[in-house]
């Protein structure tokens, strides 16, 4: 069978979307051509995102190779998973602009969550929950009754979903195979900003050295897909490495939800301190120690991005952060990586637990110190986290992204959006009539 895989071109105009708007790897259906390969399926992949492609420089492309299977995100790579953007107006654009009597299939957050809308406002033929890694290969070799959070409409156009959500074996991800991918265009450094001492990187990617996350904080909408804490194999990982090395890339950003955890950190980190790469990610200061850093600082890690999210312990206790340092704690070892690492963040949330006063002395200490901290930014209740069903009192139902973007819009209209936001949004409903 044959599988065209296309990363649409996004754009978030009117949009409460958290993400960085900028091109990058899609992990996610890179990874799924790999295990399509391994099949001995047919793959197509197109970025249309990197490769700056409207729908109508894609469909003669797509005509050479005619599918069988269109498969579409809904949401820019898995990077942005935990924080897409509500709306489905992109994906619904390109499949009905690409137009094509293949199967459609889409994959990403929200149908994870919503399949059966999804399905209607995508125009999708086949929605898969969950991971897609390892369960879009099987539509071709397998009864979709028999496939984990495949979800159809049969003959009769009745909605048929299994039960069960896709979850990948990542020590089967193989190293990811970039001889054909445009590696050059990708000048974006991911959580790499100006005059932060890394002016000198040039080329930038995305690699996925584990997948989940072992904590269960309440605002992190993880539950549905990327959720158990899982490692690839570390020899997969540093191929990759030095494959993209090769294409030229000198930075590299993981996109794993919580690096730091697991056992083969170190030794990663030792391979990347041998190698002409200066790297960034996103974790928890308290995976982290005065001894640990510094081996970061001979990994050239030039981005160093934490979750801190309260100030205070009751706050952190509140979102189950489960945080194993004192507040104290957390400041002084956020000063010393900033000894080794030319940017480190400390990221807030917005919570009743903390007084405005304590966060400005907070924000003011690390930042005398070189440590940048974000202003306390908005929650939003994302279908699928346990912020959600906190919020309103139930599991998500069809109408979870309307209700939980139309309470995040009424909550935050006169106390200002996150800085990176649009800051005037649109109602769901006007953001998918865009479309």
């Amino acid at each position: 069978m044959r599988y065209a895989l296309v990363n649409p071109k996004w754009s978030f105009e009117g949009s409460t979307y958290f993400g960085c708007p900028d091109p990058h790897f899609p992990i996610e259906l890179l990874s799924t051509r790999e295990m399509l390969r391994a099949a001995g399926q047919d793959v197509l992949l197109i970025d249309a995102n990197m490769e700056d492609l409207t729908p109508e420089k894609v469909i003669p492309k797509l005509d050479a190779f005619d599918e069988d299977f269109l498969v579409i995100p809904t949401a820019p790579s898995y990077l942005f998973w935990r924080c897409p953007q509500p709306e489905l107006r992109i994906p619904h654009h390109w499949i009905h602009s690409l137009n094509r009597s293949s199967k459609k299939v889409v994959i990403g957050p929200h149908g994870s969550v919503t399949p059966r809308a999804t399905m209607h406002k995508t125009g999708a033929d086949i929605v898969m929950r969950g991971e897609p890694d390892q369960t879009l290969p099987q539509l071709a070799t397998m009864p979709w009754e028999m496939i984990a959070g495949c979800c159809w409409r049969d003959e009769q156009g009745r909605f048929r979903m299994t039960e069960g959500l896709g979850a990948t074996d990542m020590k089967l991800v193989p190293t990811l195979d970039y001889s054909d991918y445009p590696v050059e265009r990708h000048h974006h450094l991911h959580h790499v900003f100006p005059g932060n001492g890394a002016d000198h990187l040039k080329l930038g990617a995305e690699v996925e050295f584990a997948r989940g996350c072992p904590y269960s904080c309440t605002f992190c909408n993880k539950t549905l897909f990327r959720n158990k804490f899982r490692e690839r194999e570390l020899s997969a990982v540093i191929a990759e490495i030095d494959q993209l090395i090769a294409h030229g890339v000198d930075y590299i950003y993981f996109i794993d939800e919580i690096f730091g955890v697991g056992k083969q950190v170190r030794t990663l980190l030792e391979e990347i301190a041998k190698r002409p790469l200066s790297i960034g990610f996103q974790s928890r200061i308290d995976l982290w120690n005065e001894e640990s850093i510094k081996l970061l600082g001979r990994a050239h890690c030039v981005s160093f991005e934490c979750g801190i999210e309260s100030i205070t312990e009751e706050g952190r206790e509140e979102m189950n952060k489960n945080c194993r340092f004192t507040t104290d704690r957390i400041e002084a070892l956020l000063i010393h990586a900033r000894k080794y690492i030319p940017w480190v963040q400390a990221n807030l949330i917005k919570t009743p637990k903390d007084d405005p006063a304590e966060v400005a002395r907070f924000q003011s200490n690390l930042k005398a110190n070189g440590v940048w901290v974000s202003e306390p930014v908005p929650m939003f209740p994302f279908p699928g986290s346990p912020e959600y069903v906190h919020t309103f009192g139930a599991q998500p139902d069809e109408q979870a992204w309307e209700r939980a973007h139309s309470f995040y819009l009424q909550l935050f209209a006169d106390k200002g959006y996150s800085d990176i936001q649009d800051q005037n949004p649109l109602s769901l409903a006007e953001l998918e009539c865009a479309s």
